[in-house]
């Protein structure tokens, strides 16, 4: 089991979701985030005056999958969240140890 982790840019969540919902993943945690890399952020006028945003609002899914949907869940998540330009975000993969269903009690993978 695996905890996919991506920060992509909020305006390709549905596209995201709609595209992992397709190849059977259904439970995500979303979470709106702000964040900077290589993009850096950029400045803004408010009311004449001028000022820096150097966090930028980015969106971060998290998806509990087997083993066995890994690759396939990055490929969807590249093609369907990619704009080709800089700040498209990052995938982080982790293991997981143990998942149990509050509900029933069902642990392992059973309880995704």
């Amino acid at each position: 089991m695996k905890l996919l982790t991506a920060i992509i840019k909020p305006f390709k969540l549905e596209d995201v979701r709609t595209a992992l919902a397709d190849i059977g993943i259904q439970g995500l945690t979303i979470t709106e985030v702000k964040g900077f890399g290589r993009q850096k952020g950029h400045t803004e006028l408010y009311r004449g005056a001028e000022y820096s945003i150097d966090f930028l609002p980015k969106v971060k899914l998290e998806a509990a999958i087997s083993d066995s949907m890994v690759e396939q869940a990055i490929e969807v998540i590249c093609q369907s969240g990619s704009t080709g330009k800089i700040g498209d975000g990052k995938i982080f993969i982790t293991s997981i140890e143990q998942v149990v269903r509050i509900r029933t009690g069902e642990t392992g993978e059973s309880a995704l």
